[in-house]
């Protein structure tokens, strides 16, 4: 992403990847500054004033939207989901980057915000956004059986699992690749694309490089593009001169 966009910020943990959460740490740093809240700075929190920042961006960028929460957590109103969606209809200059732990939500939204039936009523269907791109987290196995079914049942340009921070070795063979894939094909039943990455900060868990090479590995074999971010807070014994 070469921008990051703040409609919504705070969130509330819900697996094990959230224990040591970056966002939160940076809201308590900021508390009572810059829109967070001076007791509860990780509380969801709406932003209207910043809807239309994106329309001011006279460059086409990569956005990463809620990098400091999630669009789709239980407190953000349907009403203002509409609202942030609203811009990005306006704005097909820039690609919008959504991540959720929550892909239950974001499918009830999409499905229901975009499906169309034709006037005769033999087609229906989900308009697919072509500037949006969905995906999830997924930092151990359990967390990727749960969400990544539910992100490939969601209409969308690109789909993509962000495991970060990565805390167990991933089997992803299953997401990448359906019966319906061909080579070369664009209309791909699996995921898009793979990031990768270890966890940073104080209390940071490390990563193994052997379930980095192994997701690397599973990637190249699919021909989806991989993306390794950082090894995080620590380096393995093996990787030390």
């Amino acid at each position: 992403a070469e921008k990051t966009w703040n409609p919504v910020t705070g969130c509330s943990k819900i697996s094990p990847g959230c224990q040591n959460c970056y966002a939160e740490r940076m809201a308590k740093r900021l508390r009572g500054r810059c829109g967070y809240d001076a007791d509860e700075p990780f509380r969801v929190t709406l932003h209207p004033e910043r809807l239309e920042e994106p329309m001011r961006w006279r460059k086409p960028s990569m956005v990463f939207v809620c990098s400091m929460g999630d669009l789709f957590h239980d407190d953000v109103p349907d009403e203002f989901i509409h609202r942030v969606f609203a811009t990005i209809g306006q704005c097909p200059q820039h690609t919008f980057i959504i991540l959720t732990k929550r892909p239950k939500r974001m499918k009830e939204f999409i499905v229901d915000c975009y499906a169309y039936e034709s006037p005769s009523g033999d087609e229906k269907g989900v308009h697919i956004l072509p500037n949006v791109w969905l995906g999830v987290t997924a930092e151990n196995q359990e967390m990727a059986d749960e969400r990544i079914p539910v992100l490939l049942q969601i209409p969308a340009a690109i789909r993509f699992v962000s495991v970060e921070p990565m805390l167990g070795a991933v089997d992803l063979d299953s997401y990448l690749i359906t019966g319906a894939d061909r080579p070369g094909s664009s209309m791909r039943k699996g995921l898009d694309w793979v990031i990768c990455g270890g966890e940073t900060g104080p209390h940071a868990r490390p990563v193994h490089p052997d379930w980095v090479r192994g997701l690397r590995d599973q990637c190249q074999s699919a021909g989806v593009p991989f993306f390794f971010k950082q090894w995080g807070e620590y380096i393995h014994a093996s990787q030390t001169p």
